[in-house]
C-alpha cells in the first residue's frame, strides 16, 4: 500500500487542525460571554467557519472536481431554501 499524499498536505492538516481548536476555544469562551441578542448569531457563525473549513479540507472538496463542488453548492442552497421557508412560517406565526 503506498501513500499518495502531497508535500505539504500533512502541514495543512495540522493547520487546519489548529484553526479548529482555536474556533472551539473562541466557541467556549462566546458562550459565557453577555451578548445579548448576538449570542446565537456569532455562536452560528463560528459553527459555519468550522464547518467550511471540515467540507474543504477534510472532505477534499477544496481539490475535488467541478462536478463535486457543485452538488456541494446545490445542497446549501437547498438548505438555505428550507431555513428560509421555515423561517417565514416562524416569523409569520402570532405568538401569544
Amino acid at each position: 500500500m503506498s501513500q499518495h499524499s502531497h508535500a505539504g498536505a500533512r502541514t495543512t492538516y495540522y493547520i487546519v487542525f489548529g484553526a479548529l481548536l482555536v474556533f472551539t476555544v473562541t466557541t467556549v469562551f462566546a458562550a459565557f460571554q453577555d451578548l445579548g441578542v448576538f449570542n446565537a448569531p456569532v455562536a452560528l457563525a463560528i459553527a459555519t467557519i468550522k464547518a467550511i473549513l471540515v467540507v474543504l479540507f477534510f472532505m477534499h472538496v477544496k481539490d475535488s472536481s467541478r462536478l463535486t463542488k457543485i452538488t456541494v453548492t446545490a445542497g446549501i442552497f437547498w438548505l438555505c431554501i428550507l431555513l428560509g421557508l421555515t423561517m417565514t412560517d416562524f416569523i409569520t406565526r402570532p405568538w401569544y
